[in-house]
């Protein structure tokens, strides 16, 4: 007996040391891929990791990854997990409102800015400022979503991909725009497209995929308006790596676009520690693009340069840069272009600047419009314009709801028409950053009331978050009153999704419809959401197997279908899919019987698009019985044999 006992001591601490050696290996593992900017593959590493183990450095750097993927739901999720954690710093508690604000949930943003700022043990000035601004947000954000422009925001389909696709402006008769669709992702993980910056180098970078998105470089797409194909704009420049955000001359002889590339020496990328965007220029002879001409202001081993855009009379270049002197992150700057054609000393467009971001710049004959994240905004770059006037802005003006939305709102671009062209990751694109454009609509018609309810307590719930989609996938953001209401105008013979989203409540979605309503009729629509209870047990109703067999009836698919619904619904949540048998029977066969009708509900669910990840079985016997007896009846050998899911992370 001894001897049992101590081979069986042996054999725990063996595999104690093994799963500890293994949850290091996997973490270091993690911590190197992040390091690379692989973000998408970190996550994965970082998802074993902790479920291992959930300590706070494997949950920080998911929420980190997940915020740099903008994959705001499930930052927004582990940021609110690390709220509750021991030695969490009060920047948790900023991300956590940023990506609350991000996802439209305004009002708790607000409250958790509010939280910050209270965390800090001193507050700076230029620090209280900008919570002041993030509050104010919220706020204005409420206010636009309440007063849509009449706009329709429209998602360019024909021109975006599942990669990101931003940028888009007229050259000759086509649009011409940037994409990093070359290359598909096997994972298939919706990733960040690069803004102004580059992987750190430890050595020379993948030629063929951009480590931080596992997409491919970003390059130049051209569609002819009357063609369907899309084909790449060859530009006569020697590069490997990023090309894009191209801006033309009137006459399209002449185009300003961003690269970046390596140096001649290892060293000397070794001594930059990254590579910075620069700016190329080339002209169009006897139907060829010239050799592409570095902008006099390129130091790619001290800053960035993008974003160019030429005035419409050519003589004045716009640009973004990181360069030293600036306000803030990224400001505008602008050159004037002598008779020779050289480029004078670039001014800091200092009006329109902040101490933020501004990105992509555009002008016609009334406003400059540009994107910053440093004025009052609804969430992430929203679009601005303003009239300038002898050097002061006479008219600063956000373009309002639902042009701008809760994420980055870029790249405008006015064309020949009527027609504005945006760039946007907004939700219900196609992929990550999708081009869309707006034009004037008629005046929406049919009334909608929304009330949205606590289930249990009949409660209203103020603050819910409802995402309206029309049929072209279209989204509009609204968000339910102290009394749990709101009232919106949708299009007339028009079919929606509603996805009502609660933080703490289990979200659901549900299909609406204004076809053949009256002209003067109105629709009322009512929710009842149920709030998130962490392990409390949920039976799954006409869940059947046939008699001591683990496989699933399919009288029981309506039911897990529901569950895959939720699931998809609430992007964020895991769930342990559990089995239970009444006390008929050996103990041992009913545990294995438990054990396997579990896993098959979980194949069928992850069959059906939910990760495994999210997901895992477990088979209780006839351990946890509902009723408690040893000679059951019919019913209560009914009640004990059960199917159900409890909810372990939200």
């Amino acid at each position: 007996m001894k001897t049992t006992f101590k081979i069986l001591y042996i054999y725990i601490i063996l595999t104690f040391l093994y799963s500890t050696a293994n949850a290091q290996y996997i973490l270091k593992e993690a911590d190197k891929q992040f390091d690379m900017y692989n973000y998408a593959k970190a996550v994965k590493l970082y998802t074993q990791a902790y479920q291992q183990k959930n300590t706070l450095h494997s949950s920080s750097r998911l929420a980190e990854s997940y915020r740099l993927l903008r994959d705001y739901k499930q930052a927004e999720s582990w940021y609110g997990l690390l709220q509750g954690m021991k030695g969490a710093k009060p920047e948790i508690t900023l991300w956590y409102a940023k990506m609350l604000s991000f996802n439209g949930k305004y009002s708790e943003a607000k409250s958790n800015f509010e939280k910050y700022e209270k965390l800090l043990k001193e507050v700076l000035p230029e620090e209280l400022k900008q919570i002041k601004i993030w509050k104010s947000s919220c706020d204005s954000a409420i206010k636009w979503m309440k007063s849509p422009k009449p706009v329709t925001v429209l998602n360019e389909a024909t021109l975006n991909s599942p990669k990101a696709d931003f940028g888009a402006v007229d050259y000759q008769n086509s649009i011409v725009f940037t994409s990093d669709r070359g290359y598909t992702d096997p994972i298939g993980n919706k990733v960040a497209a690069p803004f102004l910056k580059f992987d750190k180098i430890r050595k020379y970078p993948n030629k063929k995929i951009y480590g931080a998105t596992g997409n491919a470089y970003l390059k130049i797409y051209q569609k002819e308006i009357e063609a369907d194909s899309i084909s790449i704009f060859h530009l006569n420049f020697k590069g490997d790596y990023h090309i894009g955000t191209p801006v033309f001359n009137a006459a399209g002889d002449e185009v300003y676009f961003t690269s970046t590339r390596t140096l001649h020496k290892f060293e000397d990328i070794v001594k930059g520690e990254k590579i910075n965007v620069e700016i190329f220029s080339s002209k169009k002879i006897n139907g060829e693009w010239t050799d592409a001409v570095p902008f006099r202001y390129n130091k790619v081993q001290k800053w960035s340069v993008g974003d160019p855009f030429l005035s419409p009379d050519a003589k004045t270049l716009y640009f973004v840069s990181n360069m030293p002197g600036g306000k803030g992150g990224t400001d505008i700057y602008y050159c004037k272009r002598n008779d020779n054609g050289e480029w004078q000393d670039a001014i800091n467009f200092e009006v329109l600047n902040t101490p933020g971001n501004e990105r992509s710049i555009a002008l016609d004959s009334r406003y400059h419009y540009f994107s910053t994240d440093g004025l009052i905004s609804m969430g992430g770059l929203d679009i601005y314009r303003a009239r300038i006037k002898d050097g002061v802005v006479s008219k600063l003006e956000n373009l309002g709801f639902p042009i701008n939305s809760s994420q980055d709102d870029f790249a405008y671009s006015l064309t020949s028409t009527k027609k504005r062209f945006l760039s946007s990751n907004r939700e219900g694109g196609l992929g990550n950053d999708d081009i869309y454009s707006y034009i004037d609509t008629e005046k929406i018609r049919v009334p909608l009331d929304i009330q949205i309810l606590d289930k249990e307590t009949n409660q209203p719930l103020a603050n819910t978050v409802i995402t309206i989609t029309d049929s072209n996938g279209k989204p509009i953001k609204i968000q339910t009153d102290e009394n749990g209401k709101f009232n919106i105008y949708l299009d007339e013979n028009s079919d929606y999704n509603l996805l009502v989203d609660k933080t703490n409540y289990i979200s659901e979605s549900t299909k609406i419809s204004t076809q053949g309503i009256d002209i003067d009729g109105k629709l009322n629509f009512d929710l009842a959401l149920n709030k998130i209870v962490i392990e409390k047990p949920i039976v799954l109703e006409n869940i059947y197997y046939d008699f001591n067999k683990a496989k699933i009836k399919p009288s029981s698919f309506a039911t897990l279908n529901k569950l895959v619904e939720m699931l998809k619904d609430n992007p964020t949540l895991w769930v342990e899919l559990s089995a239970h048998t009444d006390n008929q029977g050996d103990d041992k066969y009913n545990q294995w019987l438990s054990e396997m009708r579990a896993k098959s509900a979980v194949f069928y669910i992850v069959k059906n698009g939910i990760d495994v990840s999210r997901i895992k079985s477990k088979g209780y016997g006839e351990s946890m019985p509902i009723e408690k007896c040893n000679t059951c009846t019919i019913k209560q050998n009914q009640l004990n044999r059960r199917t159900e899911f409890k909810i372990v992370k939200q």
